[in-house]
């Protein structure tokens, strides 16, 4: 079966007195039957070429799979009188929430089985789910097209009837008042999806009266609405990728018009929570790596902040929670996470952790007056683990840890984290993780080597019962911690972003040049993969050094920057000058025209490569891995595989389910197991 051929239809691009040819424009519409035809031949293309690979991808979907409790439990957390948790039932592809009251012990009452909602469906997600103050009434968003547009639907606990209410075409985002009827939910611009609006609806009311009680009229900003820790106050927030803007209405004043906290101001952060007599805010006034102040409610704008924790350029602030006897902190140094406990009166200290690099995190605590942080962690080698840690004692419990069903040692594997030298002299952390009894430092090891690198997303080094299915067949898999995130403070994602964003693909050459240098691997077993705007990194990379990999991933991939960054029509494009440039500025323009992947493709050997997509996807349009893989067809002169696979029915996120996304994954891994096994004979 040969590789599809979309045909070419010119059109021209011109801006800045600079002309594009773009022959695969005409893809950019979904309602086109012949853009459907092109997909699904490049599905079933992909599918005659992985079909030696059939057992194997059943064999690694079982493995993986099996390796999954079906029947599990999430650790219950005590909020208002109930211990809430979730489940799943043997066999079943979704959550179901439920609570018990007031004890452990007591009966328990499911409140949303979503197994049920999603009958018949081909993709079904629930967002948010919340109760009503008095814990009666539940409201929860479903999305059951995967393009994260959602409806709200409203059930009473005590009947378990849903309510006639619904609110449709919103972006799932919502808080209740402590009336029990007044619900205050984000609605998006149909066409861009910027969440720009926020309403307020009564209970029993058509959704044609829900008042307008804030909009966003700057399109590099978004709106979203939450409630303080305290619940005594809902917080619309506003943001752009460089600025914010809170108001505040109490809670329980839900006519009551919202006050602005503190203007906004360009490149001033912040996001704020309610404590006692004061809003306590993380900012980055004057504070690169951000710090905590506190405000007066009576006046909270920026001439009252007093400094909390005053800011420390060696350590990034990412986070906080309140206590009414302590301040927790969730802190990042030397591009590790730290958490520090400190008494509003008293010496604090900070959670000790072994492995060299792992993933912590403060996790659910809704309880003000408590002794407990609950708090999450996890490694390379380290299942998910749920902890309370007694702040006064220190004494700290396992409450749960991730099962691996048919076992898991972690002393069999070895996870360590080692340096790199970028091209401009900066050292870049890489974490890695394999097997002790399939590794050698020989350069034969096969190396997956992942990273993302935009919009100061941290990768930490995470625990994957998927991933045991490549380590145990001898992969070395590594993550690349490049500028672009935040793992080593906020200059580490300046110095990636806007007109330094060519550090990110630059530092993700160098670490995969390092990994060869050292013998962990070659480039005949050197595989890549990212996702999205790690997407983008797959296919700058491979433009700039196509030679380094055999194999690369690249999923749901932004790569025609140019053109998406032009088009103020299509989501995410407005919000996101402060991150890439806006390319109506010619100097924006040049420079993103110089790394992007779908602009720079060019007539040399690319490796192997495999592509996913989702028709719904509305983070990343279809049509750009679609047009990419299309033009690398037509320009690349090496015989190379090129597989474009593009889920039909779903978005972003790929399939819905507890085990349906697996069937991905596995494809993923078939792949670059083939390439491994082609390459060793």
């Amino acid at each position: 079966m040969s590789a599809p051929l979309a045909p070419k239809k010119p059109q021209l691009l011109e801006i800045h007195g600079h002309q594009r040819q773009d022959s695969y424009y005409w893809m950019n519409d979904r309602e086109n039957l012949e853009v459907i035809d092109y997909l699904n031949a490049e599905n079933a293309y992909l599918k005659e070429v992985m079909k030696p690979t059939e057992s194997l991808q059943k064999q690694l979907f079982e493995e993986m799979k099996g390796r999954i409790k079906e029947q599990d439990e999430s650790v219950p957390y005590f909020k208002s009188g109930y211990f809430w948790y979730s489940r799943f039932e043997k066999g079943s592809e979704y959550p179901v929430y439920c609570r018990k009251l007031g004890s452990l012990e007591a009966q328990e009452e499911i409140i949303l089985d979503v197994n049920i909602l999603a009958e018949g469906k081909s993709y079904f997600q629930v967002g948010q789910a919340t109760c009503s103050t008095n814990q009666q009434l539940l409201a929860f968003a479903a999305d059951e097209v995967g393009r994260r547009i959602y409806t709200i639907h409203f059930k009473n606990l005590g009947t378990q009837e849903i309510l006639n209410d619904q609110i449709p075409e919103v972006t799932g985002n919502f808080v209740w008042a402590a009336d029990q009827q007044s619900v205050f939910y984000s609605k998006q611009d149909p066409e861009t999806l910027r969440s720009f609006q926020i309403f307020k609806h009564i209970l029993g009311t058509p959704t044609t009266q829900d008042l307008l009680i804030y909009e966003e009229l700057d399109e590099e900003f978004s709106c979203m609405v939450h409630k303080t820790k305290s619940e005594k106050y809902i917080l619309i927030h506003s943001e752009s990728t460089i600025s914010s803007e809170v108001r505040f209405v109490p809670a329980d004043q839900p006519t009551a018009s919202p006050q602005i906290l503190q203007a906004r101001i360009p490149h001033l952060e912040y996001a704020a929570d309610h404590y006692g007599d004061h809003f306590y805010i993380r900012t980055n006034d004057q504070a690169q790596n951000f710090k905590l102040v506190k405000a007066p409610l009576a006046n909270p704008s920026k001439e009252n902040w007093i400094d909390v924790v005053p800011h420390r350029p060696e350590v990034l602030l990412e986070d906080f929670d309140l206590f009414s006897k302590y301040l927790v902190t969730q802190e990042r140094s030397n591009g590790l996470t730290q958490i520090r406990i400190q008494p509003w009166n008293g010496e604090g200290h900070s959670l000790a952790f072994e492995d060299q690099t792992y993933t912590a995190y403060v996790g659910t605590n809704p309880e003000f007056d408590t002794d407990t942080l609950r708090f999450g962690y996890n490694s390379l080698v380290s299942p998910s683990s749920v902890y309370d840690y007694h702040m006064v004692t220190r004494h700290k419990t396992l409450l749960k840890q991730q099962e691996v069903v048919g076992g898991h040692d972690p002393n069999a594997y070895h996870s360590e984290r080692i340096w790199a030298k970028a091209a401009d002299g900066v050292l870049v952390p890489i974490s890695l993780v394999y097997q002790k009894s399939t590794f050698s430092k020989t350069g034969k090891n096969p190396v997956l080597l992942y990273a993302y690198g935009s919009y100061g997303y941290s990768m930490d080094a995470y625990f994957s019962s998927n991933r045991l299915s490549l380590l145990q067949r001898g992969f070395v898999f590594a993550i690349a911690h490049i500028r672009g995130g935040e793992d080593l403070g906020r200059a580490w994602y300046e110095d990636g972003k806007l007109l330094k964003k060519r550090n990110t693909f630059t530092d993700f050459i160098a670490c995969t040049e390092h990994l060869v240098q050292q013998k962990y691997t070659s480039p005949a077993h050197l595989y890549a993969m990212g996702g999205s705007a790690g997407g983008l990194l797959m296919g700058a990379v491979i433009n700039m050094r196509p030679d380094l990999f055999n194999g690369v991933v690249a999923n749901v991939p932004f790569v025609d920057v140019v053109t998406t960054m032009l088009d103020e029509s299509i989501p995410l494009t407005t919000g996101e000058f402060q991150e890439w440039g806006n390319p109506k500025e010619k100097e924006f323009y040049d420079y993103m025209l110089s790394y992007s992947p779908y602009d720079n493709v060019s007539a040399q050997a690319y490796p192997n490569l495999l592509v996913t997509s989702g028709l719904h996807d509305s983070q990343v349009q279809y049509w750009e891995p679609t047009k990419w893989v299309a033009k690398l067809r037509e320009e690349k002169t090496d015989q190379n595989l090129l597989l474009l696979f593009t889920n039909m029915e779903a978005g972003h996120g790929g399939a819905s389910g507890r085990f349906n996304p697996l069937k991905e994954i596995a494809l993923e891994y078939a792949f670059l197991l083939m390439l491994e096994e082609n390459e060793k004979k």
